[in-house]
């Protein structure tokens, strides 16, 4: 899923939900969420611009009040929680398998398939790790999140 198409689902989905890009670097921030507005910093790529968008829908999504104090336990939760969301919205396991039936097998290939950064392809695989263990098992493949993303084809 690209950007824009993230965008456009996005906005579709709620017409309450405004997505704007502006300059938030000023400021320390990649992406924002308060109440129905997201920004995104405008001077992204568009890979990196879509895998904060998908974290900020994470957030508008799962989240509730201001949750910027990361030493408090809850707000930590709320904000693993809406990274899962980014992750699974853009990295699905089905997507991963898609994948490697199309011959992309780098983690490099992979992130560029997805239209995401290495960075977020690697913390995806991290969720999928701490959510199913080593393994996962669907329709005839298996997806090996360690040592490294492994995909086989069962027969």
């Amino acid at each position: 899923m690209t950007y824009e198409e993230l965008l456009i689902e996005a906005e579709n989905k709620d017409k309450r939900l405004k997505i704007k890009e502006g300059s938030l670097h000023k400021f320390g921030l990649s992406g924002i969420c308060k109440n129905n507005k997201i920004a995104i910093e405008k001077n992204l790529n568009s890979r990196e611009k879509n895998c904060i968008l998908s974290e900020e829908l994470g957030h508008y999504c799962t989240t509730y009040g201001n949750i910027l104090d990361q030493t408090d336990t809850n707000n930590i939760k709320q904000e693993k929680r809406a990274r899962n969301w980014g992750y699974e919205k853009l990295v699905g396991i089905v997507d991963l398998i898609n994948a490697f039936e199309k011959g992309i097998r780098s983690k490099h290939e992979i992130a560029e398939y997805l239209n995401i950064t290495e960075e977020f392809l690697g913390q995806a695989i991290q969720h999928y790790r701490e959510k199913y263990g080593i393994c996962y098992e669907i329709d005839n493949y298996l997806v090996y999140f360690e040592p490294n993303l492994i995909i086989l084809k069962m027969l």
